[in-house]
Formats: C-alpha cells, structure tokens, sequence
C-alpha cells in the first residue's frame, strides 16, 4: 500500500492537537461572524474529519512533485518517474508501502489540458496497474491486469470541467475530481533477477497532453503556482492553514457543499486563513478539544470498522467516490490506515498488532510464525506477500538481511513442513533486527476480480 510520511500518522496527530495553538496566519476573521463556542467545537472536529485526506495528499503532492529539495522528490507535474527497485526503509514519503512492485510515480497537472497515459503490452502472468487517485483521495479509475488486461493501449484523464469527446485512438477516459491527479504504477518484481524486464514494461509506460498525442498546438499553459511548503512542523502547527490551501485544488461538489459551508464560519476556505491566534481563549480551547474529538472518532471507526478473521484485521475502506458518499469519517479512517491504497476488488489488505493470544506483537521479546495448513495458501489470481512493519511509525523496517517481505513468488524455494503446511519465521535473530513494536500485513493482490 501506498499510503504519507510522519506528518500525519497516528502519534503525529496527537501532537497537531497539542500544538494548533502556534497557529500565525495573515487574515483576521471578524468576531461578531463567529459562532458559539459549542458550534466552534463541533466545526473544527468535522472539518478534521474532512480535511485530514486532503491535507495528507497535498503534503505528498508536495514532497513528490513540487519540493525538489524534499528528500522524496520525484519528478515535476506530467512527469514519469520509474523506480528501478521496491520500496525499503529509506522511503518514508507515503505509510505502508508495498515492496512486492516498483512503483512509477505520476503527478498530473490538468488545468491546461487532459493528459494520456499509455501502457504497453505485459505479460499475463505479471500483474501491474494504474491506480488513479484525486485530491479528495478517491480512486476514481484504474488501468491495468484486472481492470483493462494486458493489451496496450491509451487512456484519457481530464479535469472536472473538461468538456469534450473521446478522441479516436483512446480506449477510455477518465474525469477527475480535482484539477491534480496522483497516478500510481504498480509493475510486479517476480524476483531479484526479473528487475530488467520490470524496468522493460516501466519503460513503456507514457505520459503525454492531449494536444501533443492529437500532434494538434499546445493550449496556454496554466498559471504558475506558489505552492506553501509542507514540512512537518508546518502541518503540525498549522493544520487548519494546510486546509485552506489544499482546499484551493478542491472543487466544491454537492457532497461536501454542507462542511464546507460550516468551515466558512470560522474563516477555513479556498483563500482564506484562520487567524487562530487572535480568537478568545475559549474559542481556542474549544476548537483544539474539537480537533482532539475528531481525531478520536477517526481512531474509534478505525478500531471498529475492521471484520476479524481468524486473528486478522480485514476491511474495505477504499474506493471512489460514491463508494464514501460523504462519509467523511470513514475517508478519513481510510487515509489514516493507508493513504493510497487500493479498492477491495484490486488488492485486501488484511493487518495485525496482535499475536493468536491478542498481545501486542513486540519481536525485542518474542519469536512469531505464521503457518499456512495444507491447501490453504491465500486464494488470489495473481500474488500474495506477507510484510513486516514497524508498529509506530507503519514503515518497513531495516535489517541486516534487507528483507522486508516474504511473497508467493519465493514459495519454489521454501520448505514446507511434513503435513504439507507452511510456516514463515519472523523473529530478530534469523530474519530481522525489529524495533520494539512491529506489525505485519498479508498482502493478498489480485489481477482478476
């Protein structure tokens, strides 16, 4: 799963709460325009709620498209970045990456014009996709094995107010919520030595405007924009001023026309900045107790809205945007799991914090195995992976083996034990030094729903 660096996971939350009070922004909201205090309390734990998906992505955004002294930087706007290897420890932009498909990163600009993202002819047997996300983190379109198959082919993503027809020579076309568009390439690795022919479908991959794939004149391009930094301490402190901006890159739908209308009385909009510093005390206090609220109600769906199986955590809690229809609460809890994963028909993602007795998985302490019965390997079309995270900060985890994951495609060269069954060991003196709290997650991806 793809899912945003330490500026929002779960500790850093706890720390946004206790530090919003720090907030210094440049337009004062008139007092008498204020709500009560009880109503003040209640807007700002909703617009948590609302917003926490659309500060994330825009932090990533960020980090991967605009700050190219970032550390995470990947390539500008309509740019493909290919990564030639899987993800490790040393990719800390996104929570929960997955290390069984190099990823190619994309970030679309579509404000001047639509942009064609062609693919090539993949094998069968290798699964890989294009998961294709907006500013209100919806997956809104997905290319590849399950979803289009193997052929090559090009497809159109436009904007929310493109108007026009497909052009000839586009398979489909794809409409965006948002006028910026994360595209997510999956490429499968089926082993170390299938590196070269990742690197070969992943040299394929295209992304091209609309005018240039037509060979028609290019459009004005759009407006430069100054995009506000996002650092850690920045969101930290200023959560609300992160907001305002990601909401800039957010059309207003009739969906969300309700919290945003809400949010628009204490100051928060699309160029508009809180002035949190010169509010009441208790105006203050109210809204840091609503933030704390909302960020508690997130972590209480989060605790609930998982079905236990056999011991695993499993749920659904990705997909487009009727699949949310305004449930801002379990968007939140989605992108809080794991921004940019993928829909239940693409990928399950079933999790642990627990051993089989329900204690907290701490590998400083304990040896774990996890054993497959007979017959009974993960029932996926094309692979499945069981990875190993680090329980607080939901990165892989360093060792001294650089191993980070054990998947279907190792099982030529594991043993099984004498009643057919499987086992895999997960403990720090064979397979990894951990830090003190871990957590592992099958990753059972299908190419075929």
């Amino acid at each position: 799963m793809l899912t945003k660096r330490d500026l929002l996971r779960s500790a850093a939350l706890v720390a946004l709460v206790a530090t919003t009070a720090k907030f210094t922004p440049a337009i004062a909201q008139d007092k008498a325009e204020w709500p009560s205090l009880l109503q003040a309390k209640d807007i700002a734990e909703e617009g948590f709620i609302y917003g926490l998906p659309l500060v994330m992505n825009y932090a990533v955004m960020q980090e991967f498209a605009v700050d190219r002294n970032s550390g995470q930087f990947k390539a500008p706007f309509n740019e493909i970045n290919n990564m030639h290897h899987v993800a490790t420890p040393e990719d800390t932009a996104v929570i929960t990456p997955n290390s069984d498909t190099p990823y190619s990163i994309l970030w679309l600009d579509l404000r001047a014009e639509p942009m064609v993202i062609s693919v090539p002819a993949v094998e069968k047997e290798r699964y890989y996709s294009v998961q294709l996300i907006d500013g209100n983190t919806y997956n809104f379109g997905y290319i590849g094995s399950r979803a289009t198959g193997t052929e090559p082919g090009s497809y159109l993503v436009v904007a929310p107010d493109w108007k026009g027809e497909k052009p000839e020579g586009i398979k489909q076309v794809f409409r965006s919520s948002t006028p910026f568009v994360f595209a997510n390439f999956r490429t499968q690795l089926i082993n170390a030595e299938d590196m070269p022919n990742v690197e070969k479908v992943q040299s394929g991959y295209k992304a091209q405007p609309l005018s240039a794939f037509l060979k028609q004149p290019a459009p004005l391009a759009a407006p430069a924009i100054e995009f506000l930094p996002a650092t850690t301490a920045g969101i930290k402190d200023n959560f609300f001023q992160y907001l305002d901006v990601a909401l800039q890159f957010v059309p207003e739908t009739s969906r969300d026309e309700a919290i945003r209308a809400k949010l628009a009385k204490i100051g928060i909009g699309p160029g508009k900045t809180l002035e949190f510093k010169d509010l009441p005390l208790l105006h203050r206090a109210e809204m840091l107790i609503g933030m704390k609220q909302g960020d508690d109600k997130i972590n209480k769906w989060l605790a609930s809205g998982n079905k236990p199986i056999n011991g695993w955590n499993v749920s659904s809690l990705l997909g487009d945007e009727a699949f949310y229809n305004g449930d801002w609460v379990m968007r939140a809890g989605a992108a809080k799991a794991g921004l940019y994963g993928n829909d239940a028909v693409e990928a399950m993602y079933p999790f642990t914090r627990t051993d089989a007795s329900g204690e907290p998985l701490d590998g400083s302490k304990h040896k774990y195995t996890i054993t497959f019965a007979p017959g009974q390997l993960p029932p996926v079309h094309s692979f499945w992976s069981v990875t190993m995270y680090d329980g607080k900060s939901q990165f892989l985890v360093k060792n001294p083996i650089n191993r980070y994951l054990i998947n279907s495609p190792m099982l030529p060269a594991m043993k099984k034990n004498a009643d057919g069954s499987l086992t895999l060991y997960i403990q720090k003196t064979t397979l990894v030094r951990t830090r003190k709290q871990i957590g592992f997650q099958p990753r059972m991806t299908k190419s075929i729903s």
